[in-house]
This record gives C-alpha cells, structure tokens and sequence, in this order.
C-alpha cells in the first residue's frame, strides 16, 4: 500500500516538472520559430544597428510578447536584467529621452545635445569637466559664460567681442601662450597689435609709415623683416619711396629726370624692365624717340625721315598696321591720301577719275548711296562734287521745269524720291498747272468786260508764268495786259 502511493506521487512529481518543462520550452520554441519570419515593423518598433543583433529572449523574457517597453530608459538602466548598458555615473544631468540626443543605435557615440531652453549664461552648469567638456588649460583666461564667445552648434569658431578691451593691452592675451602671439617672422616692433592689426581678423594689417624716415624703407623692406625687393626688379640702389607708395607697391612711378636721353634700352631690354615686344616696328631708334617716360602709349613715330612713297615698307600688316581688308582697291601709297599724323581725315584725289564713273568704287570698295537716297541712274557727279557729298547741285533740263523759290525743296515735287514725279492734276501735267490748278481762283482772272464779262478758266491759264489779257467781247481786241503776274520763284501767288 506504502510502495504504491510513493509510486503514485512520483509519477504526479514527474508529471508537474514535465508539464513545467513544456511550458516554458513552448513559448521559446515559437519566439524562435516568430524571429525567422516575423517582420518586427509591424510592431511599430523597428530593429536597427545593435538591436538587430541581440536575441529575441533578450527582451522577450519567458516569451511574452506583450507588454515589452519601448522607450530606451526602461531598458538602458543600471542592473537592467538584459544586460544593456546604461548612462554612466558622469553622463550630462538631463531627464529627457536617450533618442533626443542619442539617434545612432548602433552606437551611443555621435549624440548631439539640443540646447533649446538652456537659460544664456548657464553653460558652465555643465561644460564643467566632468559633466561635459569644459575650458582647456590653455583657453583665454576669462570669467564669461562659453555663449559669449563659442556657439551651440560647434567650439570652433569662435568670435571673441574685443569691445571691452583696453585699447593697446593686445598682448595682454595675445602673448602666444593665452592667445595666438606675434609669429617668429614679425616686423620687429614694440607697437601694440592694434596699431596696425584690426579685432576681426588679423589680416590684412596695415602699417602707418608716418613716423617711419624717408630712405629707411629697406631697413624693414628687407625679405626677413617684411616684404623686400623680388628678384626680377628693375636694378636700383634707390630707397623703396623713390617709385612706391607707403599705401600699396603698385602703382609706381619711376622718375627718369635722371636718365640719360636715348639710354632707355639699359633697363627696357625685356628683363630688367619691359622691353619692346615681338610685334614691335622694326627699329634701332632709342625707345624715348617714339614713347614718353609717364606712359608707353600714345606714342607718336616721327616721319620725318621716311621716303615718301615709301610707307608700306613699315604698313604691311605685320611691321605695322596696313589696309584693312574693306579699303578701296588702289595701288597708291598710303601718303597718297593718308597723313603721317593720323590716318583719319584721308583724302583722295579726284582728278584722275573719269567722270560718270563714280560708281567704279562708289557701292563698291568706298561709300555708296545709302538706302534712303533719291531714286536715279544717274551717276554720283551728276549732283555731288568730288570733294563733299553735301550740299548737291542739280540741273533741271526738263522744259516743264521752272526755278522756284527756295522754300520748295525737291521732295516737294519729287514726293516718291525719283526722277519722274507724279502730277496732281493729271490733265495739266507739264505746266503750272499740274501742280496747282487747286490754288486757281476764277474772279481775279477777267477775260472780258464788254459788253459782258467772263472769266478764263484753269485751261485757259494752265501755264501760270505766261501772260493774260482782257479783252473785248465783241471785237476780241486787248483792252489790258497783264504780263508775267505770277513769277516761280516769288514766295506765293
């Protein structure tokens, strides 16, 4: 009976560890059966960096699913039962999330801390060393809050407000321990920093020569000391203020009061100084023959001694300047039309030319008629002379034609710009008429009196210059003349 019930409660024992076993191995069996085809995203917590590395069971104890937290903080703590690390004891004072600051998981390196919020003035609350970084052993020695100078985003730069600093106490701080200092290679000075250099930037700096003694230059102006002579100047054992400038080297000037005439080759030989270049005119002459000692150009080349005739020897093109491909067409000498003085105004003579063959060259290889010119076959001389375009001459051989007064221009006629002029009145074309049968007024022009009176009509009189009589009706004889009333060249009727 004993044996039996020992037997009975070692099979319920048995069977309760077995039970237990299955319990606990089930769920772990479907964790790991879940983490080879479960998509975690779905969870709304995505694994990345460390995260995808870990195993299931490191978060889902016992393999419950539900309930696991999310947030950093609740895993990430000291004697955290999954063995994550956590803040350490000297991590920055804050009560926020780790990922506002923390946004790699791969790593905890690479946080940026927001300072939105932090009162101005506070830094050193925590840039004190051991909360956060604080001033190296060899930063500015000074009392100001860090967001004085430096900003939130990064150390360096940093700006430093020189406002408050004692004018001429640079080197109070600039002493090359404290701040940077004067360079091994700085012009040998007793002046403070500020003389010359300004508080923003330390270059460019500028040096006030007044108290320096004119000739000294090269004293400084040595090549160690400061900026002294390169090696291609012009050779000199004059000071540096003879050609420069205290304010800036370039522009200088060289005063050659001292030169010798004609000596201009010894410096202007292309390495000392600058020499003539390739396209130069050919030419031994001293270069002061031609160019003056404030500039190189204008220069002005004396043609005295040149042959004349002789011009294109130098104005080839190539030597200097010669036609340009649009001049007429003419095998004279340049001198023929041209001065030694300027190329413009040229003149060319006429006289050789044939008359009426002005268009030879004229609308050819020189000056046409522009587009605007009265239309005619005529050729240039017929009005223009050979030695201005302007004023013209015209010779009327028309018989129809009679001079005018000056106040009719040729236009007034000639309304389409040719030869052939349209008449207003058509039916009197050739005479007075033609253009002025609408200005014929009948009463003025009595033809007869007696026995009664009439008047000639626009027929009658269509040539305005000749003559009208009165005359007697009856009898046809004159009984007044009026010869010539209306003349041409009068102003009006």
């Amino acid at each position: 009976m004993t044996k039996n019930k020992n037997d009975a409660l070692i099979r319920t024992t048995l069977a309760g560890l077995l039970w237990l076993l299955l319990m606990f191995a089930l769920p772990l069996h479907a964790a790991e059966q879940r983490g080879t085809d479960f998509d975690h995203l779905r969870t709304g917590f995505p694994l990345t960096g460390a995260h995808t590395q870990v195993e299931c069971q490191t978060c889902h104890a016992r393999g419950v699913f539900k309930g696991t937290p999310r947030q950093c903080d609740l895993c990430h703590i000291q004697g955290n039962r999954m063995g994550a690390s956590a803040k350490p004891n000297n991590h920055v004072q804050t009560t926020q999330f780790c990922d506002q600051c923390h946004t790699n998981t791969v790593s905890w390196v690479g946080a940026r801390f927001r300072h939105t919020g932090i009162t101005p003035g506070s830094c050193g609350t925590c840039h004190n060393g051991t909360t956060a970084t604080a001033k190296p052993a060899n930063h500015i020695q000074t009392t100001a809050p860090c967001d004085t100078c430096h900003r939130t985003t990064a150390w360096v730069p940093a700006s430093f407000n020189h406002a408050s600093v004692t004018p001429g106490s640079c080197a109070t701080c600039h002493n090359g321990t404290t701040a940077t200092g004067k360079p091994a290679k700085h012009i040998q000075t007793t002046a403070a920093c500020d003389t010359c250099h300004r508080t923003n930037a330390w270059i460019p700096a500028s040096f006030n020569h007044a108290s320096v003694t004119p000739g000294s230059c090269g004293t400084c102006h040595n090549g160690t000391t400061a900026t002294g002579k390169p090696t291609n100047h012009i050779q000199t054992t004059a000071s540096c203020d003879t050609c420069h400038r205290t304010t800036a080297w370039l522009p200088a000037s060289f005063n050659h009061a001292s030169v010798t005439p004609g000596s201009c080759g010894t410096c202007h030989n292309g390495t000392t100084a600058t020499g003539k270049p390739t396209n130069h005119v050919q030419t031994t002459s001293s270069c002061d023959a031609c160019h003056r000692t404030t500039a190189w150009l204008p220069a002005t080349f004396s043609h005295a001694n040149v042959a004349p005739g002789t011009c294109n020897t130098c104005h080839n093109g190539t030597t200097a300047t010669g036609k340009p491909t649009t001049h007429i067409a003419t095998t004279a000498s340049c001198d023929a039309c041209h001065r030694t003085t300027a190329w413009l105004p040229a003149t060319f003579s006429h006289a050789s030319v044939a008359p009426g063959t002005c268009n030879s060259c004229h609308g050819v290889t020189s000056t046409g008629k522009p587009s605007g010119h009265f239309v005619t076959t005529r050729s240039c001389d017929a009005c223009h002379n050979t030695t201005a375009w302007t004023p013209i001459r015209y010779t009327h051989t028309s018989p129809y034609f009679s001079p005018h007064n000056s106040g009719v221009t040729c236009t007034s006629c000639h309304t389409g710009k040719t030869e052939t002029i349209s008449w207003k009145y058509a039916a009197y074309s050739g005479y007075c008429a033609g253009c002025h049968a609408g200005s014929f007024k009948t009463d003025p022009h009595k033809k007869t009196e007696t026995p009664t009176t009439t008047w000639y009509t626009v027929g009658d009189l269509k040539n305005c210059a000749g003559s009208c009589h009165i005359v007697n009706g009856t009898t046809g004889a004159i009984t007044k003349t009026r010869n010539s009333h209306h003349r041409s060249t009068d102003g009006g009727f």
